[in-house]
């Protein structure tokens, strides 16, 4: 789908009226799947089960002599692990420096569905990340990163609050979007539970709501006295990093060297 049409739609999924939803759309993820599957490039399409159910992720494996560790990518709303913006040019280009990547499919409504609808799906999130941690400690990587973007960084921040898996050493969150709808949305609320080292990154014409919400994410991370809780601007940059993937790539990997390189727990 061209990007002209992709950002639209994914803005209107913002505003769109709360719905009555039951459950994740399995038929869209298996749309997706198919889609991604029969054109996938670059990196392997591998089946994990959570919960009962199968899901698509995409693992790309280091380029680099040696293996850093390996990034666990979540998707934004109703997106999938190969998604244009963000997440293709995040899972392509970090193995070039020593970063496995290992993108999953999160669980999606339908189109009409908006960020509100999704807490009731949050359950089915912790499962499918144990499953790609355990995937990945089954090929001796431990070393384990979580990078998340938009309505993922609420999944993740909420699997992170609780009682993450000890093999994710360190959170990437791009473009972190906050709620007062759903605590389970807010992102500042999570923080102040989250003391693994944290990359807070976004951009200058990002959303409203991820701008503003910016100083109390940081406010929130100090009351959690999390010291390597680092909050990054990328100037001109929007919701979707559209002409600055590169430089998304070059400060995340850079941070990932510094604060996840085989380093210990705090």
């Amino acid at each position: 789908m061209p990007r002209f049409v992709i950002r639209p739609l994914i803005f209107l999924l913002f505003l769109l009226p709360a719905l009555t939803l039951a459950g994740s759309d399995t038929a869209k993820e298996k749309r997706w799947a198919e889609q991604i599957v029969d054109t996938l490039i670059d990196g392997e399409a591998v089946w994990l089960e959570a919960g009962g159910q199968r899901f698509l992720a995409i693992f790309t494996p280091a380029e680099a002599p040696e293996t850093r560790g390996a990034a666990i990518l979540l998707h934004g709303i109703g997106a999938h692990p190969d998604w244009p913006e963000v997440i293709h040019p995040l899972r392509t280009a970090l193995p070039a420096f020593g970063w496995a990547t290992l993108s999953l499919q999160m669980p999606v409504l339908p189109n009409e569905a908006r960020a509100s609808d999704y807490p009731p799906l949050f359950d089915e999130v912790a499962p499918r990340i144990a499953a790609a941690v355990n995937w990945l400690k089954q090929r001796g990587i431990r070393n384990q990163a979580l990078i998340a973007h938009s309505l993922g960084t609420a999944m993740a921040s909420d699997y992170l609050a609780g009682k993450p898996d000890p093999a994710i050493r360190a959170y990437v969150g791009v473009s972190m979007i906050e709620s007062r709808s759903d605590p389970r949305l807010s992102n500042v609320a999570a923080l102040m539970k989250i003391h693994l080292p944290v990359l807070d990154i976004f951009g200058s014409q990002d959303l409203d709501s991820v701008r503003q919400a910016a100083p109390a994410r940081a406010r929130a991370a100090r009351a959690a006295n999390n010291r390597h809780y680092v909050q990054v601007e990328i100037p001109g940059a929007d919701h979707f990093f559209t002409d600055h993937e590169e430089t998304l790539v070059r400060r995340i990997r850079g941070w990932l060297k510094r604060r996840a390189d085989g380093m210990e727990l705090p």
